[in-house]
Formats: C-alpha cells, sequence, structure tokens
C-alpha cells in the first residue's frame, strides 16, 4: 500500500555524486533539511544534510558529494509508527527515503507530515507548562553578545538554536546554530574594504542582533502542546518560544521535542494500537506539506 497522504514524490531537493557541497547545500534553509542524491542510473545512493556535513562534521566547501554522501535511516511501509518517529529523531534529519519491498525508492516522508497525524492525539492536549515542567531552561544570549561567544555556548551545550534578549530580558530573535556554521563556511558577500576575502573574523566579533531571526513565533505557557505543533506545521518552522506576559522568555519547543514525547507516552503505554502501522493512521484526503 502507498503512503498516499504522508508519501511525497515530486518536488524532492535531489543530487547527483559530482555536484559540489557547497552547490547543495545552498539549496537548504535549515540543519534539518535534505537533499536525496542519486547515481547516474537514477538509484538513491544517500542524502546531504546541513547537521551531518556542516555540524557534526565540517567538510570544505568544494567537496564533491561521492566523497562525503550521508547514508540515512530506510523507511519501509511496514515500519511501525513508533520506529518511524525514533529514526527521525536518531537521524537528526527531517527527511527520510522511503522504500517498497523491492528496495526501490518510492519518495520520501517529513517529521512535519508525522507531526500532521499526531497533533490529534490526546498527548497534545496536554498544557505547555507542564511539559516544561521536567525541560532544561532556556539558554540566552544578549543581543550585543558577539557571535563568537555564541559558537562557544552552540558547542558545549550541543543546542542547534539560542533566544536573544534585549539588556531587560524581552525576546528579540532566534540564533540557529546552522545559519552561524553557514554563514562562516560560505561567506555571502564580500567584506568592506581592508578585511580579507573570506575572513571569518569580522563575522565573529560582530553582535548577535545582526544574524539572530526577529521573525519568530511565541506562545504561552498556558496553552496546550496541541497549538505549537500547529504553529510548526502551518508555518513550516522547526520551533515555537514560551513567553511570560512580558515577552520574557520561558522556554522553547522543537520539532525533536514533541516526538520525543509521542515515543515516551507511547512507550508508557499511553497510545492505542490505532497508531501501530503507518498505513493505519492516514488521514484520508489530508493535503500533504
Amino acid at each position: 500500500m502507498r503512503l498516499l497522504n504522508l508519501l511525497k514524490e515530486n518536488n524532492i531537493i535531489k543530487a547527483s555524486l559530482d555536484d559540489s557541497l557547497h552547490t547543495v547545500l545552498k539549496k537548504l534553509s535549515t540543519s534539518h533539511d535534505a537533499a536525496f542524491v542519486f547515481d547516474d542510473k537514477g538509484k538513491f545512493v544517500g542524502l546531504i544534510n546541513p547537521y551531518h556535513h556542516l555540524i557534526k562534521n565540517s567538510y570544505p566547501a568544494n567537496t564533491r558529494i561521492k566523497n562525503c554522501l550521508f547514508h540515512p535511516p530506510k523507511i519501509h511501509l511496514n515500519y511501525p509508527l513508533t520506529k518511524v518517529v525514533e529514526l527521525f529523531i536518531q537521524s537528526k534529519v527531517h527527511y527520510l527515503p522511503v522504500f517498497d519491498n523491492q528496495e526501490n525508492f518510492i519518495g520520501i516522508i517529513s517529521a512535519r507530515r508525522i507531526l500532521n497525524y499526531l497533533k490529534t492525539l490526546p498527548i497534545f492536549g496536554v498544557k505547555i507548562s507542564e511539559f516544561i515542567k521536567n525541560k532544561r531552561l532556556p539558554i540566552v544570549v544578549n543581543v550585543s553578545d558577539s557571535i563568537s561567544k555564541a559558537l562557544g555556548i552552540f558547542k558545549k551545550e550541543k543546542i542547534s538554536k539560542l533566544i536573544v534578549v534585549s539588556k531587560d530580558n524581552k525576546v528579540k530573535g532566534i540564533l540557529s546554530f546552522y545559519d552561524l556554521i553557514n554563514l562562516l563556511s560560505f561567506p555571502k558577500s564580500r567584506e568592506s574594504r581592508g578585511e580579507r576575502i573570506g575572513s571569518k573574523t569580522s563575522y565573529l566579533n560582530k553582535p548577535a542582533s545582526d544574524y539572530c531571526k526577529t521573525v519568530f513565533l511565541t506562545v504561552k505557557k498556558d496553552d496546550n502542546l496541541s497549538k505549537v505543533a500547529q504553529l510548526i506545521i502551518n508555518k513550516s518552522i522547526g520551533s515555537v518560544v514560551i513567553v511570560d506576559e512580558e515577552n520574557r522568555p520561558v522556554n522553547i519547543i522543537t520539532t525533536r521535542d514533541l516526538l520525543s514525547h509521542y515515543i515516551i507516552r507511547s512507550k508508557a503505554g499511553f497510545l492505542k494500537k490505532v497508531t501501530s502501522k503507518i498505513k493505519s493512521v492516514l488521514p484520508l484526503k489530508e493535503k500533504p506539506s
């Protein structure tokens, strides 16, 4: 049975073995995106993902794809939903390949499409305040803190996003580790006069406010977790910031957090067998995302 509502068969970002890493990464926008690589016979051979190629490893920009392929876990049509979700969490890739019984590539499934189904489960009716009760407090940087300091925090704390706050601790933006690594690896414009082309020094000394995303979504801790899931799905984003009445950061919830919540609850026996097979949980006529 084909995954008519979860399987994406068209408009897949593709690459060839002779492409350069720089060329392929330019097509991607977050650390969890993926480009699917095929050989000259059209056979799937691996993928390119910013997390595995820029963050976990540091491949030179001119590296040929054939020399730095990441081999992701494969999804088959008979996998239990819990196994599929775990593969997304473990791989840190939000797009994974799907194969039929003859090991033929038939398309991809995204974490967001999975989440679009999960959001309807009762476990996502919990209050955000309850969900974040045992979650680590968010790590923040000030608008005036340097990019160098932010990079140090990313590497030390092993996180992918930082909340940027003003002097009075109000949220001003989100700083992504991938955005910084991508910037430092592939400068988008020539440096000003007097700076060497390709120099990273000028970027490292600049304030976090220069590179953080100022368009972001927030929710209150009295909202339900399902609202976070809905925002992530509707706005095609990876995380939502929880703020108090003064717009001060309380926490941050990511797609990975929501998927992990499903796994924890599932293993604890909170979910019914209706979620046991992917093909049994497809909401008919759901619009793919």
